[in-house]
C-alpha cells in the first residue's frame, strides 16, 4: 500500500477476471479501482452511521487527477465523520433517472454478471439480447424519456396497449432480422422485461420503487402448432427430394435431429461431438436455457447425429461452411423445405413441439415428456443417465416413431396414427 499518485495509477494493470483495488496509504478509505476493461476509477469506502459499508465512486482517472480525487475524497470523508452518507445522496439523485437511463444501467450490470436471474445465476447473453431488442424497439421509444419516479402503473399498461396496437412497430432493417410488428404477445413480454429490470433497480436502491409492480400483462397465446403424421411423411419425402437436388446437407441433418430429439434450435446447432455419449445414449450439455443438463436421445436420433456431415478440425456436429463456428442457416433451409412441402407456420419450435406431442400420443406421461425436453429438474436432466432408464426407453420409442414417419412415403398404408398406436404401446414411464 502506497500513496496514490499519477505514477502509482499509471503502473496499475487490469486483471482479466476481476477488479483490481489499490488503497492510499495516507488517506484511509481512499482508493482506485481498475476494471478488467482497463478503466481506472477513484472511490472512497466507509461505514455510515448504521455501520454499513458503503462505496462512492468519485470519478474516472483522466477526468480526475489523483490530487483532485484526493481532495474530493477528503471532503466526502469529512462529511462522513459528521454523520453524512454521500452514497445515499447519490441514490437520492438517481431517483431522477429516466427509464432510458435505468434500462442502460440494467443492460450494463447484467452483461457484467452483477445481476442474477430467477435461477440465481447471471442472466444469459441470449436473454440479454432479447431484452436489449425489446428495450430499444419498444420501451425507449414509448417511455424512455419519462422519469421513473413519475411513472405509474397506468403508464406501463398504456405502453403495453400501444405495443399491442402496433405503435412501436417498424419494418425490416437492412441485414438479418430487425423487423417488429408488435401485437399482444410482444407487448406482454416487453412489459415483463420492463417490470423485471425495474424490480432489479428497486431491489438494489437504484430507484425508489418499481412502478411496474402489479401490472396486468396481456395473456400470451400459446402456440399449438404441431406436424401431423401426414405432414411428417410429406416433409420426409421433400427432404429426400431436395437432398438429391443439392439442398444443404448440414441443414437437412440439423432439422432431422430437431425432430428426432426435441432439442431446441441452438442446442442442436451449438452441439459439440465431445458432449455426445454413445454408450449412455445422451448429450451432456454444459449449458442450456435451464443450466447444465444431461439429455437422453433415442437410437434413431443417435444415428442421425453420427451421420451428420463432418468438417475436419471442427468440434461441432453441425459446423459452418467456413470459419470456426457452427452452422446458422437452418431456418432458411426449413423455410425452403416447408415451401416445397406446402406446410405453413413451421418453425424450429414447432419441430420441438411435434416431438413432445408424439410422445404424448404414445402414452408417455407429462413428467416423462418434461424430462425428455429438459424441463424437469429431476433424474436424468440433472443426474446420471443410467439412473433414469425409463427416459432412455421413452426417447428411443419417440425418435423411432418419428423416423418411421419421415421415412415412409405418403402413399403407404396410414391406417393407424400415432394416437391410435398409443393403445398398443408399452409405456415405460
Amino acid at each position: 500500500m502506497a500513496k496514490i499518485t499519477k505514477r502509482t495509477v499509471d503502473t496499475l494493470q487490469p486483471h482479466k477476471d476481476r477488479d483490481v483495488f489499490t488503497w492510499d496509504s495516507e488517506l484511509r478509505g481512499f482508493g482506485v479501482r481498475v476494471k478488467p476493461s482497463g478503466v481506472k476509477t477513484f472511490f472512497i469506502q466507509y461505514r455510515n452511521v448504521e455501520g454499513r459499508t458503503r462505496r462512492l465512486v468519485l470519478g474516472q482517472y483522466g477526468a480526475l487527477t489523483p490530487e483532485n480525487a484526493r481532495d474530493l475524497a477528503r471532503e466526502k470523508l469529512a462529511g462522513v465523520a459528521k454523520g453524512e452518507d454521500p452514497s445515499a445522496e447519490r441514490h437520492a439523485v438517481r431517483a431522477g433517472m429516466s427509464v432510458s437511463e435505468v434500462c442502460d444501467w440494467y443492460l450494463e450490470e447484467a452483461a457484467a454478471g452483477r445481476i442474477l436471474g430467477r435461477n440465481r445465476r447471471p442472466i444469459k447473453a441470449s436473454t440479454l439480447r432479447m431484452d436489449w431488442s425489446r428495450i430499444e424497439t419498444h420501451i425507449k421509444p414509448l417511455l424512455g424519456a419519462r422519469l421513473v419516479s413519475g411513472l405509474t402503473l397506468r403508464d406501463v399498461e398504456g405502453m403495453q396497449a400501444d405495443i399491442a396496437a402496433g405503435k412501436s412497430a417498424r419494418g425490416r432493417k437492412p441485414g438479418r432480422g430487425g423487423r417488429s410488428t408488435g401485437g399482444s404477445d410482444v407487448a406482454s413480454r416487453t412489459v415483463g422485461t420492463l417490470r423485471g429490470l425495474l424490480g432489479h433497480a428497486a431491489r438494489l436502491n437504484i430507484v425508489g420503487k418499481n412502478p411496474a409492480e402489479g401490472v396486468r400483462q396481456l395473456a400470451v397465446e400459446r402456440r399449438q402448432r404441431r406436424l401431423s403424421d401426414d405432414e411428417l411423411r410429406q416433409l420426409g419425402q421433400v427432404m429426400r427430394s431436395l437432398a438429391a437436388a443439392g439442398e444443404h446437407p448440414t441443414g437437412l441433418a440439423a432439422i432431422r435431429l430437431m425432430l428426432l430429439s426435441g432439442f431446441r434450435r441452438m442446442e442442436v446447432l451449438g452441439l459439440e461431438r465431445i458432449w455426445v455419449s454413445r454408450r449412455d445414449h445422451c448429450v451432456r450439455f454444459p449449458d442450456t436455457k435451464s443450466g447444465a443438463q444431461i439429455r437422453v436421445i433415442g437410437e434413431a436420433a443417435m444415428k442421425c447425429l453420427e451421420a451428420a456431415p463432418r468438417r475436419e478440425g471442427s468440434p461441432f456436429v453441425f459446423p459452418a461452411d467456413w470459419g470456426d463456428g457452427h452452422f446458422v442457416g437452418v431456418v432458411r433451409v426449413l423455410d425452403r423445405l416447408c415451401a416445397k412441402a406446402k406446410l405453413k407456420e413451421v418453425t424450429p419450435h414447432v419441430l420441438r413441439h411435434t416431438f413432445a406431442s408424439i410422445a404424448g400420443d404414445l402414452g408417455f406421461s407429462e413428467l416423462t415428456i418434461a424430462g425428455l425436453l429438459g424441463h424437469s429438474a429431476r433424474g436424468v436432466t440433472q443426474g446420471y443417465v443410467h439412473l433414469d432408464a425409463a427416459l432412455v426407453v421413452a426417447a428411443d420409442r419417440v425418435s423411432t416413431e418419428i423416423a418411421e414417419l419421415l421415412d415412409r412415403a405418403p402413399a403407404e398404408n396410414t391406417t393407424k396414427t400415432s394416437a391410435q398406436r398409443r393403445a398398443t404401446t408399452v409405456v415405460a414411464a
